[in-house]
Parts: C-alpha cells; sequence; structure tokens
C-alpha cells in the first residue's frame, strides 16, 4: 500500500454500527497517511487506571461502582492527550467553553475512538477541539449478521477468524497453537439485532449533530475492501 502526505491536519471520527469494520478501517488509514495516530478513550482511561493517576483512580471508583464514567472524566483524559502531544493549546480546560487552538500541523492528525457516543457528548467535544471529519460507516444489516454467524475466536488469545475472508488455515484450530476455536457468547443472531437496533437509535442525533457542522461524510459498502478504496479517496482529497 503506497503511503500519503497530510497537507493539514485531520481529525476523525468513524461512526458506524458494531462489525462493520471501524478498526479495520482506523488501521488501513495509518498505514496509508503516517501522520495519523490513534487516539482512544478506552485505552487512555485503562492506562490511566493502570497507572493510579488522580483521575484513574477517581474513574475507577464508578468502575468498581457499576457507573459509566463520567464525559466529563473522558474528555479530561482527551484533552490531557492531545496537550501532552501540543495538539492543541494549553490555554483551554474542561471549565472553560472557548474552543481551543487546535495545530494545523498536518503531524497533528488523529483518529478519535470510542467518543463521542452521543450528540451531548459531541457538543461538549465541540468546545476542546474541532472534529473536521466524521465518517458514517454504512454495511447492510444482513451483511453484518452472516460475519457475525461465520465469527470464531480463540479465546485464550482473543485472535479472531471468519471462516468467509480470514479463514484458519485447518478448521476450527487456531493458526499458533492448534487449540479449537469457540464461538463468542453473544454472537447469536437476536443479540446483535438487539445491539444494531440500540445503535441505530443512540447513532442518528450524533450523526445529525455532525451533519449540520458539514462534516459528516456517509461512506457504504458491503466489506471493508469496498469501503476503503472510497475512504482513501475522500481523504485524499480533504487533506492530502
Amino acid at each position: 500500500m503506497s503511503t500519503k502526505e497530510f497537507k493539514r491536519a485531520a481529525r476523525i471520527i468513524l461512526v458506524g454500527a458494531p462489525g462493520v469494520g471501524k478498526g479495520t478501517q482506523a488501521e488501513r488509514l495509518m498505514k496509508r497517511y503516517p501522520q495519523l495516530s490513534a487516539v482512544s478513550s478506552g485505552d487512555l482511561l485503562r492506562e490511566s487506571v493502570r497507572n493510579r493517576t488522580p483521575l484513574g483512580l477517581e474513574a475507577e471508583a464508578f468502575i468498581k461502582a457499576g457507573n459509566l464514567v463520567p464525559d466529563a472524566m473522558i474528555l479530561k483524559l482527551i484533552l490531557d492527550k492531545l496537550k501532552s502531544n501540543r495538539w492543541v493549546s494549553t490555554q483551554s480546560s474542561i471549565s472553560d467553553p472557548s474552543p481551543t487552538q487546535p495545530s494545523r500541523d498536518p503531524s497533528a492528525s488523529f483518529i478519535l475512538d470510542g467518543f463521542p457516543r452521543t450528540a451531548t457528548q459531541a457538543s461538549r467535544l465541540d468546545s476542546l477541539i474541532p472534529v473536521n471529519l466524521v465518517v458514517s460507516l454504512i454495511t447492510p444489516v444482513n451483511i453484518i449478521l452472516s460475519r457475525i454467524a461465520s465469527r470464531w475466536v480463540h479465546a485464550p488469545s482473543g485472535r479472531v477468524y471468519n471462516t468467509d475472508f480470514n479463514a484458519p488455515k485447518v478448521p476450527g484450530k487456531d493458526d499458533v497453537t492448534g487449540e479449537p476455536l469457540t464461538k463468542r457468547a453473544d454472537d447469536d443472531e437476536e443479540t446483535w439485532k438487539q445491539r444494531l437496533k440500540k445503535f441505530d437509535e443512540t447513532s442518528q442525533p450524533l450523526l445529525d449533530h455532525y451533519d449540520r457542522k458539514n462534516v459528516l461524510w456517509t461512506v457504504k459498502g458491503n466489506s471493508s475492501n469496498e469501503i476503503t478504496p472510497k475512504l482513501f479517496q475522500e481523504l485524499d482529497a480533504r487533506f492530502a
């Protein structure tokens, strides 16, 4: 895969239903555009908890109590990461509603993963860092359900196989250990139909929010390989 250089900073969010291939597309984007980094709210939270930082200890208390970590904490983690990378000005804070001054340097390009998930979260994020491209990835529900039906995992390592496009070398066996592959407990059709329905309900206000800001772009395809070239073409036109 040939690489491309950005001419300006890209601040990207990928929105898509479970099973649509957001992770696959993010990996391919970072390979094509070396200036692009991933900023995962989940990874930042886990790292903060593991390092026993003040915010991590506070977040851990919410997690142990079975509660969601408040948006303000997640935003603080993201802002701290962006500041430490010098991707935004250091004057801003969560309590200061004035917008940050984001770096225009192409090396300040990132894909934000895991946040925001709601229009309310998106509004709060707007005051910290202006996202300049939101990609809505769409694959038909029947295709996603078919992928899940064909998915097998090696539970000890987390390696994932798919009998349609990433089959194990020996059917039913892990390539590395030769141990049996299994199905995830929640990989049944009814569970996934409920997950997809819930995603549709919660994602539409989020997409509407970014559509009003004229940063929403929608791409459709039956497979990751069908979507990727369209994604590359759009990013080339916008940022390269």
